[in-house]
């Protein structure tokens, strides 16, 4: 017996299918064992390793709170800045002016090849020699400058990307009702675009949570990770346990993220699915609209 897809197993590939099972079972189980049994040995795991940060708030108010927050301010405003530029450099790319389109594609090119460490380092040795920010702030800024010069790359691609993504009639259909270029792509194209983007865009949003953890390897920047080392010496070596805790806390974080935008993507969705179903266009489609009652 068969499907469209494959054949169905006989009896001897069944059985050779659960060897196959049983033997990565007890593989898996044997790897978490010696995990297991290697902490063990080290003491990793005795609850006073663990102890302090579920009986006391003095571990999150002094190193795990602060160090979240220094990472999702710079986060933030590596965001904020990143996606307008990110914006303009993907429409220029996509411009019919050869003096606009080039250099463009220059910027995109060079600084989505550098790795953003590269860049925070340049970036905190400019500002240490050109400019007057106190060394105590100096790393935010090197950390914020290497995210969006890096991100704001990125970002260009993805824009572009889904613009060319959406139909031409979109395009000639705004053509037709007199818009210009500049008009087409503001008010018809780029919207329209976001909800495709959205992913990727929170894709990239959580590449740069994690990155910012560069900066506190390499600077001295105080996020989030870099407080590990003094959480460890202040609590007895309990490296393993404050590694998992920081995980669990970018986990947490993630998640929300990618949550929160599931829920807008299915909104937007939701949104432009009525609009278009109630015959009272409100969004990026009405030029289409316009373009389709006019021919008729």
């Amino acid at each position: 017996m068969s499907s469209v897809l494959y054949d169905a197993q006989g009896p001897r590939a069944k059985r050779r299918n659960i060897l196959y099972t049983v033997l990565f079972v007890l593989a898996a189980a044997a790897v978490v064992w010696w995990v297991y049994d290697g902490l063990a040995s080290k003491h990793q795991l005795d609850w006073i390793k663990w102890k302090p940060f579920f009986t006391s708030s003095q571990p999150w108010e002094t190193y795990l709170w602060p160090g979240l927050q220094n990472t999702l301010k710079a986060a933030f405003f590596a965001l904020i800045i990143a996606l307008p530029l990110g914006a303009l450099f993907g429409i220029g790319r996509l411009s019919d002016h050869r003096w606009l389109r080039a250099p463009s594609g220059v910027v995109v090119e060079f600084f989505r090849a550098i790795p953003v460490l590269i860049l925070m380092i340049i970036a905190n040795a400019v500002y240490s020699e050109y400019t007057n920010i106190d060394t105590d702030t100096r790393p935010l800024y090197a950390v914020i400058t290497g995210l969006v010069l890096y991100n704001a790359s990125v970002l260009a691609e993805i824009v572009r990307a889904g613009i060319l993504t959406l139909p031409q009639g979109q395009t000639d259909a705004a053509k037709a009702i007199g818009m210009r270029k500049g008009q087409t792509m503001v008010f018809v194209l780029l919207p329209q675009a976001v909800t495709a983007m959205l992913p990727a865009i929170v894709s990239q949003l959580v590449v740069i949570v994690k990155d910012t953890a560069l900066g506190g390897a390499m600077m001295t920047f105080p996020e989030l990770l870099a407080s590990v080392r003094p959480m460890s010496a202040n609590y007895g070596a309990n490296t393993i346990a404050c590694f998992t805790i920081i995980a669990v806390i970018y986990i947490a974080v993630n998640f929300s993220l990618t949550s929160f935008a599931s829920w807008l993507e299915r909104r937007l969705r939701r949104r432009k699915k009525s609009d278009g179903e109630g015959g009272a266009p409100t969004t990026v489609g009405e030029p289409v609209l316009v373009m389709d009652s006019a021919s008729t």
